[in-house]
């Protein structure tokens, strides 16, 4: 069974690529003009400079540059820094590998660089280290970089510098890396992983033989590392399972045994004509992406559904049978895949943030799927779904329901979420109506006593047994022993009624 569907989505670059070209002066046009007088400042201290990395590539694209890189020849760091301090405050985020950052006046950063040639690394670990060296050419410095067409380079007369054929790997959509130095730094296969998720580019097959010599030193990535290309292959991907086909050609797949065993994991062919829960969890990534777009997500709800997207099935591989009717099921999955997504998680060095609210979502996301849901039962999931909220909940069912080509997406949550609107608990769990404010009124004291009637009193606010305050101290001033006590927090409660774990 092949890894990934391949995804349908039009050519990015070919169709267009010679209007891109055309715009591409213009693009850069404002840029440059602006960075002249840095320009000036590197050639009178003795210097010259290239816009290189994402700027180029994007104003190939025909994309607006969103950053802005700059590589400095024949100046030392700090002659660099002494040069173009008059232009903003210098942070020297990596001063002594020759990385500079320059804060202008008006909010713009732009990141200077001396080149750099790789030594090895002198603590013994995997990789080299990079040393600033002024007398490096620029074909030497550009073969250093991951790719292709991030090797590309701009003069500040505007001319493109294009040593290893990005252009036309851009044309032909595809990732390659620029030259032997690709080995220096393991994580840039993960770079590749979030390219392909953001420009629905393949991985050429040298470099995906390149990336699988590699896997040996993925477990030697600090977690900050890896959790920004994961961050970027959430935020900023249109194609995100372009990114998780990127990842099993790369080989590094088999680093993420709760993903690698999707692979393969079969599913009801009635429900899911689409393949294994690899392919379906590759089309529920990208429905999820549809829908932060069409939604106008914030980048931490789109991030937040992103990773239950990815996640949301992990419980299946482990739960899968074939039933005497000779129909597949995944029974309790939902649950099941709370463990599977926490160490995921903590492989990609997600932050606790993250982790909270897509275990929560990992183990709703087939609450009231199929029942009709009553008031009780919509208060009760946004309990257990915070600091998620039924909103969350619902992108992602309706990920899921479009993650099943060719049966037609729905939105099952819809119902839920309308009657959580009139509930006020749509974006979290609805406020307690009782307050410690109020038991101190009527002569409790600060103790473990309070904070049980507390918990009491909300239970029952959320069990329907009161809506207002006045309703809620006369159900207080009648409960004979303050012990109610219901499946919100009782730990042999049914699945639904559950609370999940933290």
């Amino acid at each position: 069974m092949a890894l990934m569907a391949r995804s349908r989505h039009p050519a990015l670059v070919s169709s267009k690529f010679a209007a891109n070209m055309a715009y591409f002066p213009n693009m850069m046009q404002t840029l440059l003009h602006n960075l002249q007088p840095l320009f000036q400042a590197i050639r009178t201290a003795g210097g010259s400079a290239l816009i290189v990395g994402g700027a180029v590539r994007d104003a190939v694209l025909g994309l607006q540059p969103s950053d802005c890189d700059i590589e400095v020849y024949g100046l030392a760091p700090e002659a660099l820094a002494a040069a173009v301090a008059p232009f903003g405050r210098i942070d020297a985020v990596g001063r002594s590998f020759g990385v500079l950052k320059l804060r202008q006046p008006g909010g713009a950063e732009i990141d200077l660089a001396v080149p750099q040639h790789r030594s090895i690394n002198p603590l013994g670990e995997i990789g080299t280290m990079p040393i600033p060296d002024p007398t490096i050419t620029p074909r030497e410095a550009c073969a250093r970089r991951d790719f292709t067409w991030n090797a590309m380079a701009m003069t500040p007369a505007g001319e493109l510098l294009d040593f290893f054929g990005g252009q036309a790997d851009l044309q032909a959509g595809v990732i390659r890396h620029t030259s032997e130095a690709f080995d220096d730094d393991p994580l840039r296969v993960l770079r590749a992983v979030q390219f392909a998720a953001r420009f629905g580019f393949r991985l050429a097959p040298e470099t995906a033989a390149r990336c699988r010599t590699l896997l040996p030193a993925a477990a030697s990535l600090p977690a900050e590392r890896v959790w920004v290309e994961w961050q970027k292959w959430a935020l900023r991907s249109r194609y995100p399972q372009m990114g998780l086909r990127t990842l099993a050609e790369s080989g590094w797949l088999a680093y993420y045994p709760a993903l690698a065993a999707l692979v393969g994991c079969p599913q009801d062919p009635a429900w899911h004509p689409e393949g294994d829960v690899w392919v379906h969890t590759g089309h529920v990534c990208d429905a999820a992406v549809a829908i932060a777009l069409r939604e106008g997500l914030s980048a931490e709800q789109r991030e937040v559904l992103l990773f239950a997207a990815l996640c949301h099935d992990l419980g299946k591989p482990l739960t899968t049978i074939m039933g005497e009717d000779g129909r597949i099921r995944s029974p309790a999955h939902a649950e099941m895949g709370v463990a599977p997504a926490q160490a995921l998680l903590g492989q990609f060095g997600a932050p606790r943030r993250l982790v909270d609210p897509v275990l929560r979502l990992v183990r709703e996301h087939m609450a009231l799927i199929h029942v009709i849901p009553t008031e009780r039962a919509v208060r009760r999931l946004a309990v257990r779904l915070a600091p998620a909220t039924i909103l969350d909940w619902r992108w992602l069912i309706a990920a899921d329901a479009s993650g099943r080509p060719p049966l037609r997406a729905g939105d099952p949550g819809a119902r839920v979420v309308a009657m959580a609107a009139s509930l006020g608990a749509a974006t979290g769990k609805p406020a307690a109506i009782v307050t410690g404010r109020h038991l101190l009124d009527l002569g409790y004291t600060p103790g473990p006593a309070l904070g049980r009637a507390l918990r009491n009193a909300y239970n029952a606010q959320i069990d329907g047994e009161f809506a207002d305050i006045t309703a809620g101290l006369a159900w207080l001033a009648h409960s004979a022993s303050n012990t109610v006590s219901t499946a919100i927090e009782n730990p042999s409660s049914t699945t639904e009624e559950a609370d999940a774990p933290r």
